[in-house]
């Protein structure tokens, strides 16, 4: 996989370069940006809500389940750990996403509870409800 590359001169606003795509990524107005672009968390919602689709459609091919299309809505914010009555976490924050998925086809009752069982299964769902490590190193 290659990496990827984000560039920014003096300002919230990020060229980034994955592969052959180039886009921007920014943040709102009201937190200082240009609103030219979507904001890190909203990649993120975005990474989420896409590898579900697309890990939805397939399995759905894969086992012959006729999914014609896939709707997800990804919310995602934060809470105080202290707050949360049930996370194993005490301090600082907990970060929540909402997802919402809206399975279209001719779909047996059986192949919607299939289908939500292999949406927890999505390799970006994984990454995120595993143990992360960052590098980060400065280099000249």
């Amino acid at each position: 996989m290659e990496p990827v590359i984000v560039r920014s001169q003096a300002s919230f606003k990020n060229t980034v370069t994955a592969g052959k795509h180039t886009f921007t990524v920014d943040e709102p107005a009201s937190a200082g940006g240009t609103e030219s672009g979507p904001t890190p968390y909203d990649l993120l919602s975005a990474a989420l809500g896409t590898c579900t689709s697309m890990t939805l459609h397939f399995v759905a091919k894969r086992e012959g389940i006729p999914l014609e299309g896939v709707e997800v809505t990804v919310a995602n914010d934060r809470m105080h750990a202290k707050d949360c009555a049930d996370c194993l976490t005490t301090a600082g924050y907990i970060h929540r996403f909402d997802v919402k998925i809206r399975l279209t086809g001719n779909l047996t009752a059986a192949q919607r509870e299939r289908l939500t069982e292999v949406a927890r299964r999505c390799p970006v769902n994984k990454t995120l409800s595993s143990e992360i490590r960052i590098v980060e190193t400065v280099v000249e």
